[in-house]
């Protein structure tokens, strides 16, 4: 599995202008190294009212478990949601913080 590199900063750009949708090869390299880890302690999305709110969660990696949610972070934006998630998968991965 690819392993996120220093160099992968330069990736964020893009992901901030187009969360979702069609990335280039170095981009979506990163968010596949994001989203092939283990489920246990996995960030991720959950639509609590459709196309208008959104919560992250943490997966529990037991199969049958509710998603932990994380109520102080709810967005009605899309996108900004998305970048919740690449910030906290980020630091996971790399262990720093994202720059604003």
């Amino acid at each position: 599995m690819y392993k996120i590199k220093n160099e992968d900063i330069t990736h964020v750009d893009e992901f901030r202008a187009k969360p979702v949708g069609k990335h280039s090869p170095g981009l979506q390299r990163v968010l596949n190294a994001m989203r092939g880890v283990p489920q246990a302690g996995k960030f991720v999305l959950v639509c609590v009212k459709p196309h208008r709110e959104w919560v992250v969660g943490r997966l529990t990696g037991v199969r049958g478990d509710s998603v932990k949610i994380i109520p102080d972070l709810r967005f009605t934006d899309l996108n900004a949601a998305e970048l919740a998630i690449f910030r906290r998968r980020w630091k996971q991965h790399t262990g720093g913080d994202l720059p604003d």
